[in-house]
């Protein structure tokens, strides 16, 4: 019974392993530049060990962008209804920027999977994703038709946040390089500079 736990717990720690090595290959390469040589490198096993977990360089991918994807939601499924509209979009702001902060490799992995037409996720994105989108969209045109936030559009405000954050994870290379960050002072900076933009952007003309 020991052996059995002890192989279960070593296959854990592997798959663990290919799967970190992966985010690395694929953040840089993409799934067409990736190659299992290259990940079974990264991860410090042999080729046919990592064959042994998974089939193909598509399945380890599939398995990352499958996992990703419910963390990647969560911030807009917390936009919660009964908050104050101003405050919990700015809230969503600052959670998908600390996500770009704290998970550049995911975000690239999923920009990649998106800039080659999303062949792994397609189903999500036309299924749950836009049930979800659709969803906040719908409670951003309420806040706005009463009057407690700006008349803006749902959707385009939901992109643009998409756009205005997770760019300091797809393009971190330029981000550091115009501003010379060696830290991630710049994260900080860019978090007043969202906050004080959305929030003029958002707060309603007084009467």
């Amino acid at each position: 019974m020991s052996t059995a736990r002890s192989r279960t717990r070593i296959q854990a720690r592997n798959r663990a392993r290919i799967l970190e090595a992966a985010l690395d290959v694929f953040s840089e390469a993409g799934l067409r530049g990736a190659t299992l040589d290259r990940i079974a490198s990264a991860a410090g096993l042999s080729k046919p060990n990592l064959l042994y977990y998974f089939r193909s360089k598509e399945e380890i991918h599939r398995t990352l962008i499958n996992a990703l994807l419910d963390s990647w939601l969560e911030p807009l499924r917390a936009l919660n209804p009964e908050g104050e509209p101003v405050e919990e979009i700015l809230a969503y702001v600052l959670r998908k920027l600390e996500m770009a902060r704290t998970m550049p490799r995911e975000s690239r992995l999923f920009a990649n999977e998106i800039l080659h037409g999303a062949p792994h996720v397609g189903d999500i994105i036309e299924g749950p994703l836009k049930e979800l989108v659709d969803e906040k969209a719908a409670l951003i045109a309420r806040w706005a038709e009463a009057g407690r936030i700006a008349q803006v559009n749902g959707h385009h405000l939901i992109f643009s946040i998409w756009a205005t954050t997770q760019h300091y994870a797809d393009f971190d290379v330029q981000v550091r390089g115009i501003l010379g960050s060696r830290d991630d002072a710049h994260f900080s900076e860019a978090a007043r500079f969202l906050t004080h933009l959305y929030r003029r952007a958002l707060t309603p003309e007084p009467c």
